[in-house]
């Protein structure tokens, strides 16, 4: 729903304001694909000289015992092809993420995490790497977070966890080429020198986390470093063949290359605390495979009846988020127990607030946040300011659905209304629209009324409408929120962090 409905207004005399809009208003993102990317159904390829079980448990038993971080800095990769992309990466959203550049082997690589929060206290970090075969990142971690497909990570950095989102070489147009989980490796585990190496950041709780092919990213380096306080994996799959090998950028009629990028066979290498999370309906072949195989203390198993290969990651990083803020010992001593996921699976839906820009009327000396998601298109006629405000995206929820539109104008003459042209709206709203109103509100220390009601556009759907409208000197400042009836009173938390972010700058 992007249709604009705004009421009719008395006669309005607009001043000229200049909207600053650099966060909001950026080009249509590419937005992380958030379909289904890939599961053990995708088609396995035969590996050179694995003929069958027994051959499979040779191969594995061979491998016990042997160092995987020095096996795999004196293995030589071979790639068949380079692959690599020149994808911008989006500016965050100021004060909540810093776009930063980590070093890595092959050279300076970029990544989103979260600013100081300049408490002069030192915090702790998860590295979340997302699903899929991109090494990039663009604009995922601020979009909505759907319960049931929340590839975000953004349950952390809700909660309060500090939380980097790094890509990886080959992306971003970054040095390097996709290598298909060998060098990614590698820069995970600069990820996290990087992160140790920031002043806020406890070294010591930097945890690490993924899903999918991000999830078998993470169980590699689980098994390359004992760097991390614990490593969360979502999906994860035993043996690489059963991912997607079109995306294989290596040479294939090489064994050692696909045991290089397969967990299962450098499990005993694992140190530190590993989760490893997958729903029944997803790759929870591959999770019982290496529960069969492996006797390391250190890995942990658990999968959920009744969940596909992505419904666990919105309900269980909320869980993992709260564990990481409780586990303030000098040791590790997160636990997790099925049942709590079941707990967590069970509960409703957690319906966040989005990452947030700010907005700047340059004219007024005004400013307040909208949804870093959210772009801006002005519609100001003779006598009328206004701008629309609008997520670049129309997926089915309370962010990208909701739209705002925010009008300044002055009248001729205030005095002529008896109140005032603020109570005379509140008069109107009452009487000829049936509206809740508030009539002696403040917004920004400034004399304001609030109303809640409902309008129909042209083919008869309902919409919440949620207004705002508050005197400045000899203007008038004005928030026309709406979102379908279908979404209740979802959106208007929304609506409230908007108002309360007005402020102005004199």
């Amino acid at each position: 729903m992007k249709q604009k409905k705004c009421r009719s207004l008395l006669a309005l005399m607009s001043t000229l304001l200049v909207l600053s809009t650099a966060a909001c208003s950026s080009p249509e993102p590419s937005r992380t694909d958030t379909s289904p990317k890939e599961t053990s159904s995708g088609t396995p390829i035969q590996i050179p000289g694995s003929g069958g079980t027994s051959q499979k448990e040779t191969d594995f038993k061979s491998r016990q015992g042997q160092d995987f971080t020095q096996v795999h800095d004196a293995f030589q990769t071979k790639l068949t092809r380079e692959d690599n992309d020149t994808d911008s990466v989006y500016e965050p959203p100021a004060g909540l993420f810093d776009l930063v550049s980590y070093p890595s082997k092959v050279g300076d690589l970029a990544a989103y995490v979260s600013s100081d929060p300049g408490d002069g206290e030192k915090h702790p970090l998860i590295i979340w790497v997302v699903g899929g075969w991109g090494n990039g990142i663009d604009d995922f971690p601020f979009c909505y977070p759907q319960w049931d497909n929340d590839q975000t990570g953004s349950a952390f950095w809700q909660s309060g966890v500090l939380t980097m989102y790094p890509s990886f070489r080959g992306g971003n147009g970054n040095p390097g080429y996709y290598e298909a989980l060998f060098g990614e490796v590698d820069d995970i585990a600069a990820a996290y020198e990087y992160a140790a190496s920031l002043p806020y950041v406890d070294p010591d709780r930097i945890y690490l986390g993924g899903h999918s092919t991000g999830a078998t990213r993470a169980l590699l380096a689980a098994e390359y470093t004992d760097s991390f306080r614990s490593v969360f994996c979502f999906g994860a799959v035993d043996e690489i063949k059963y991912h997607n090998n079109s995306q294989f950028t290596f040479d294939t009629s090489d064994t050692e290359e696909f045991v290089m990028r397969s967990p299962v066979y450098w499990l005993d290498n694992i140190n530190t605390p590993t989760f490893l999370i997958e729903g029944e309906e997803g790759n929870s072949a591959s999770l019982r495979n290496i529960q069969n195989v492996s006797e390391n203390d250190n890995i942990h198993c658990y999968i959920l009846d009744n969940a596909d290969h992505f419904a666990p990651l919105g309900p269980v990083t909320w869980l993992l988020a709260q564990k990481i803020l409780e586990d303030t010992g000098t040791e590790p001593n997160i636990t997790i127990t099925q049942e709590e996921l079941e707990t967590a699976m069970a509960q409703d839906p957690i319906i966040p607030l989005p990452a947030m820009s700010q907005l700047t009327i340059e004219g007024l000396d005004m400013a307040f946040s909208c949804p870093y998601i959210w772009q801006a298109e002005d519609n100001s006629e003779e006598g009328l300011f206004r701008v629309s405000l609008y997520s670049a995206y129309e997926d089915d929820n309370i962010w990208d659905m909701a739209s705002l539109y925010f009008s300044v104008f002055s009248i001729d003459n205030d005095a002529e209304y008896d109140g005032g042209y603020l109570q005379e709206m509140a008069r109107y709203l009452e009487e000829e629209q049936g509206y809740d109103t508030v009539r002696d509100a403040t917004i920004a220390g400034q004399k304001a009324i609030t109303a809640l009601g409902s309008q129909k556009n042209d083919n008869g759907s309902s919409f919440r409408n949620l207004y705002a409208l508050l005197q400045k000197d000899d203007y008038f400042v004005e928030f026309d929120f709406y979102i379908h009836e279908g979404y209740g009173e979802d959106a208007d938390p929304l609506f409230h962090a908007i108002i309360e972010s007005v402020e102005f700058l004199e």
